[in-house]
């Protein structure tokens, strides 16, 4: 009676604190050094995470309440960072009190109140795990993993412990599962998909989505348990389970399907091939039509290509094919990604972090053309004065991804070498969904010489070429007005009106409505892959995007662009870099002085007003004709 009492007292006391506001925060790094060779480290470093994961999306789900700490890249200890960040005086968590916990049971003690019992998921049916994370936002539940071993966080905390009640449980009271690839799905009048992973997806399909029980405008394509067979493929986070909270807090969809119709899913090698792009067409159709093909699907999440569906895993496809293809289907149904991929693809407290207050917009200034006089650049007759010189900017990437910005904020952004020569950060604006205080961090803290553009493809990574009628593979009608409608306001609040790379990848090229629809949010330039080398369409400048400068000798980097000027019959040039750090592109710019002093690197605003310029006074290259 005594233990009853105290356990109860403890359950008051932590939901008191909880329901008073303050910021309960537990570490889970534990969870990272576990034994990933013995079968209870692995189970730790799964179950611990992913239920959390799942309180965080429910109990941050109105206010910030629940934060964690796990995720390190190298020397990063990165929600350390931010928390360190916005805790000092005068910061957004300065006031906030907080109850710091110990134990994962503790926690969902303190929070018991704010959720309505548990989701099982079955050890046996990998997908399972995905559809709990699923369920568990819609119906306000923790995802446990079923595991009746006395240590098992099942045993410690439905069994044992607080005895959360379960609610839904994916397998059968006997423990044995509840998908098997035969029969008819249970509880539904459809058949079979012949895939127990397949029939799971489309188990909840049938059972939350098809009736509206979910928000079809957010989704997460995450790798499920398989996991557990290969925790140290890659980095120890990538289970990505920390990257569930935001889309749990919206009552998103969860997937985890191979985009490939020519071979079985490589975790799921019996299944006839193909079945598991079926079930991903079905799963964004019926978002699709839910959201009446006017709001876009914001996705989370990247195809897990160390993992599955490409030849690291015996498949038959390259790892960017297999990127390219799910973004090819993906923009066929009015959807986009927030492309969280393997190496820096762990992001953790976006359920937190999503009440951080933005301002309305945060503007930049274009130049004129008295600036450019001034500078040098416009002779007295207005015509782009270029003594001998050519022009370079680079798309300082790859910003797609949410997990990508908060992990790289404090080793490339805080560089003490940054602000030494022009830099256009391209970073999509969408990203401000799960990582605002980053967004805005970095534009509060840039230099004069930092300069912000749209990432690939504008507010969210997509094949635009996908979204233009006729439209391959779904036949759904044009796209290309409900994206324009989705870019306009986060090209306004963050000031943009650049498009800095354009990925067409595996799909057609922008056409006439395609450009114009750029035009309407992009005005001061796009730099397509599908596209003549030079164009001005109506009065935006489009370059053809030219090459990858990613090699890390700054010298060799020098020398590859200094070819690539020599060949190009236009004056303007353009260079993609990855996870480039501004020192590296300060001593890239010196070597390319050394080797050619004609080759100036511009800011973005004066690259682009130039270009416009040169095209104006070349009929040919603003038609397209020089290729």
């Amino acid at each position: 009676m005594r233990k009853y009492l105290t356990t109860l007292c403890l359950l008051i006391a932590c939901t008191t604190y909880a329901q008073r506001g303050k910021i309960g925060v537990i570490d889970l790094e534990y969870t990272l050094k576990t034994d990933p060779k013995t079968t209870d480290g692995v189970k730790t470093a799964w179950d611990d995470v992913h239920t959390m994961a799942t309180l965080q999306g429910i109990v941050n789900r109105k206010s910030p309440n629940l934060y964690v700490f796990l995720v390190k890249n190298g020397y990063a200890d990165l929600d350390r960072y931010w928390w360190n960040k916005y805790r000092v005086k005068g910061g957004w968590l300065n006031k906030y009190d907080t109850v710091v916990y110990k134990d994962v049971v503790d926690v969902i003690k303190a929070y018991h109140g704010k959720i309505k019992g548990a989701v099982i998921y079955d050890p046996q049916v990998p997908a399972t795990s995905n559809v709990a994370s699923s369920i568990a936002g819609i119906d306000e539940l923790i995802a446990v993993r079923y595991d009746t071993s006395p240590n098992s966080l099942y045993s410690r905390i439905i069994t044992g412990g607080p005895k959360v009640p379960v609610i839904v449980n994916l397998i059968k009271n006997d423990g044995s599962s509840m998908f098997t690839g035969t029969g008819n799905i249970p509880g539904t009048e459809r058949r079979s998909s012949g895939s127990a992973k397949n029939d799971a997806y489309l188990w909840f399909l049938e059972k939350y989505m098809k009736p509206g029980r979910c928000n079809t405008k957010y989704g997460a394509y995450y790798i499920d348990q398989q996991w557990m067979q290969g925790p140290t493929i890659t980095n120890r986070n990538h289970h990505t389970l920390t990257n569930h909270d935001f889309f749990v807090s919206r009552k998103g969809f969860f997937f985890d399907l191979s985009p490939w119709s020519d071979e079985a899913a490589t975790d799921d090698p019996t299944q006839k091939p193909g079945t598991d792009l079926n079930t991903l067409k079905e799963l964004l159709l019926t978002a699709y039509n839910q959201n009446k093909g006017k709001d876009y699907a914001y996705l989370g999440g990247f195809p897990p290509w160390a993992y599955k569906y490409t030849k690291h895993a015996k498949g038959k496809h390259e790892d960017v094919e297999t990127e390219w293809q799910y973004a090819k289907i993906i923009s066929a149904y009015n959807a986009f990604k927030d492309a969280d991929a393997i190496g820096y693809g762990a992001q953790a407290n976006s359920s937190f972090w999503q009440h951080y207050p933005l301002k309305k917009e945060y503007k930049q200034d274009w130049v004129t053309k008295t600036d450019l006089q001034k500078r040098g650049y416009l002779a007295a007759d207005g015509k782009v004065d270029f003594k001998g010189r050519n022009f370079m900017i680079f798309y300082v990437g790859d910003y797609d991804a949410a997990s990508w910005v908060m992990q790289t904020t404090p080793t490339l952004w805080d560089d003490p070498e940054r602000g030494k020569v022009p830099m256009m950060w391209c970073i999509s604006p969408v990203l401000a969904e799960r990582v605002p205080m980053a967004i805005e961090y970095r534009r509060l803290s840039a230099s004069p010489k930092d300069y912000f553009a749209a990432a690939d493809n504008g507010a969210g990574y997509l094949m635009p070429g996908m979204l233009q009628a006729p439209r391959p593979i779904s036949g759904l009608p044009d796209g290309l007005d409900a994206w324009a409608e989705h870019n306009k306001p986060y090209y306004k609040q963050w000031g943009l009106s650049i498009t800095g790379f354009i990925i067409d990848g595996a799909g057609p090229g922008l056409n006439q409505k395609g450009l114009d629809t750029y035009a309407q949010f992009s005005p001061n330039g796009i730099v397509p892959q599908k596209t003549p080398l030079t164009l001005l369409h109506g009065n935006m400048p489009v370059i053809r995007a030219d090459a990858d400068i990613n090699q890390g000798d700054p010298a060799e980097a020098a020398r590859n662009v200094v070819d690539r000027v020599k060949h190009r019959k236009v004056p303007f040039h353009w260079f993609r870099n990855i996870l480039k750090s501004p020192g590296w592109y300060v001593k890239v710019v010196e070597e390319v002085k050394k080797l050619d002093p004609s080759i100036e690197l511009l800011d973005a605003p004066t690259f682009f007003e130039l270009y416009r310029t040169y095209l104006k006074e070349n009929p040919d290259a603003a038609a397209g004709k020089i290729n």
